[in-house]
C-alpha cells in the first residue's frame, strides 16, 4: 500500500541503496584524500566533482521516493460519461483507468504513466518521478565511474607502497591502507563497478523509453498489438511518439517536475486520447477467448524454486516478478499464459460474491506438471461462465 516517504525508505530496497551510496562515497573520499590530496588544485577539483555527483545522486534518489509516480484518485472516472466505454475498470481502486495508467499490485493503486515498480526506491516509476529517477541513474553511473577510478588507483598505490618509498621520486602521494582498509576498498570497488554495469544498463533502457515516449508496459502492449496484426496489412500507430525532441521534453526539464496532469496527453495526428486504451480492451478480449481451464492434480506450494517438481521446473523459471500461487488438489485455474514448465492463471473462487472477486483475485505462475487441461466442451462452458 502507499504510505509516507519515511515509511517508503524503511524497506530493504532503499536501505540497501543508501548503504551502497554511503559505502562507495565514504571509501572513495577517504582514498582520494591520500591518492590525490585536495591540497592540490587537481585534487580539489576531483573531490568537488565527486562530492557533487554523490550529492546529486542522493538528492534525486530521495526525490524519486518522496515525489512518487502520481496516483489516480480513487473511484476516478472521466468527465464525459460517454468515454467510460473506452476505458478499463479497476476493481481494487473502484474507478476507471485513465490513458497510460495501470494498477500496481505492490502499491495497491492505479499509477499514472506507470513504467515499472522499482524495489530500490520502494515505489513505482511513473509520470510524477520519471525525471528524478532517470537523473538518479545518470548521476549514480557517473559517480560510480569516478569512484571506480579512484579506488582502483588507490589500491594499486597501496599494494605498491614499498616500491614507491624506495624507488619513487619522493613526490608521489603514499596510500596507507591496513587490512580492514583494503577489505573495505575492495568491497567498495566491487559495488561501484557493479553499479556502473547494472545501473548503466537500466539507464540505457530508461533513456530509450524517454526517446520513444514509451514505458516498459507500453512496449509490451505494442508488441502484442503488432502480433495481432501480423497477418493483416494494418499496423498499430503508437499515439504518443511526438518525435525525439518533444518526447524528451515530455519527461526531462531542469526542475525535473512532471509535465501536464498525467491524464491528458499530447498526441500525434490521427489519434485520440483513447487509441491505446481501445487496443488494450481488444487485447483483453483476445485473452479471454484463448483462456483454458485447468484442474489441479498435484498441489503447488507457491515457491519460487519448487524443488519437489523436478529440475526442469527449477532451472526454467518465468523471468518476471509476478507472483507464484499456492494451489491445492481439486482447484480450478483459468490459464492465459503458457510456458514449457510453467502456467500463468487465476484461481477460481466460487465462494466469493461478485463485488469481492476483483478485490481477492489470486493470480500467478505455477508448475505445469501440477495441472491438466479440461476437455474442450467443458472448457468453453466454464470460461463463458467465469471469465469477466
Amino acid at each position: 500500500m502507499c504510505f509516507g516517504p519515511f515509511t517508503k525508505i524503511c524497506h530493504w530496497g532503499p536501505l540497501t541503496a543508501l548503504g551502497i551510496i554511503k559505502c562507495v562515497t565514504g571509501m572513495a573520499v577517504h582514498c582520494s584524500s591520500m591518492w590525490w590530496p585536495p591540497a592540490t588544485c587537481g585534487g580539489l577539483l576531483n573531490t568537488i566533482c565527486f562530492m557533487s555527483l554523490a550529492g546529486l545522486t542522493l538528492y534525486n534518489f530521495l526525490s524519486a521516493i518522496s515525489h512518487g509516480p502520481g496516483y489516480l484518485p480513487l473511484k476516478w472516472k472521466p468527465s464525459n460519461e460517454d468515454d467510460i466505454s473506452q476505458l478499463q475498470f479497476c476493481g481494487v481502486c473502484q474507478g476507471y483507468k485513465a490513458p497510460r495508467s495501470h494498477h500496481c499490485r505492490k502499491c495497491g493503486r492505479c499509477v499514472m504513466k506507470m513504467d515499472h515498480h522499482c524495489p530500490w526506491i520502494n515505489n513505482c516509476v511513473g509520470w510524477g518521478n520519471h525525471a528524478h529517477f532517470t537523473a538518479f541513474l545518470f548521476f549514480a553511473v557517473l559517480g560510480c565511474t569516478q569512484a571506480t577510478i579512484i579506488l582502483s588507483c588507490s589500491l594499486y598505490r597501496a599494494f605498491n607502497r614499498v616500491w614507491y618509498l624506495y624507488y619513487g621520486t619522493g613526490q608521489e602521494p603514499i596510500v596507507h591502507l591496513g587490512l580492514y582498509g583494503i577489505i573495505m576498498c575492495v568491497l567498495s570497488l566491487g559495488l561501484a563497478a557493479g553499479v556502473v554495469l547494472a545501473v548503466g544498463m537500466l539507464l540505457f533502457f530508461q533513456v530509450r523509453a524517454i526517446l520513444r515516449n514509451r514505458t516498459g508496459i507500453e512496449d509490451w502492449i505494442i508488441e502484442k498489438a503488432n502480433h495481432r496484426r501480423k497477418n493483416t496489412e494494418s499496423i498499430f500507430i503508437f499515439p504518443y511518439d511526438l518525435g525525439t525532441w518533444k518526447n524528451i521534453k515530455q519527461v526531462m526539464n531542469i526542475s525535473c517536475q512532471p509535465i501536464g496532469d498525467g491524464i491528458t496527453w499530447e498526441l500525434i495526428e490521427g489519434c485520440d486520447q483513447y487509441t491505446l486504451t481501445r487496443e488494450q480492451i481488444e487485447q483483453k478480449n483476445n485473452k479471454r477467448q484463448r483462456t483454458k481451464v485447468y484442474r489441479i492434480l498435484r498441489a503447488s506450494s507457491g515457491a519460487w524454486i519448487p524443488i519437489s517438481h523436478g529440475c526442469g521446473v527449477c532451472i526454467h523459471p518465468p523471468y518476471t516478478d509476478e507472483p507464484r500461487i499456492k494451489l491445492a488438489v481439486g482447484d480450478t485455474v483459468l490459464v492465459t499464459r503458457w510456458r514449457k514448465y510453467w502456467l500463468f492463471g487465476e484461481k477460481v473462487q466460487e465462494d466469493l460474491l461478485p463485488d469481492e472477486e476483483s478485490l481477492a483475485r489470486i493470480r500467478g505462475w505455477f508448475p505445469r506438471r501440477c495441472a491438466v487441461e479440461l476437455v474442450e466442451e467443458l472448457n468453453q462452458n466454464f470460461t463463458e461462465k467465469k471469465v469477466k
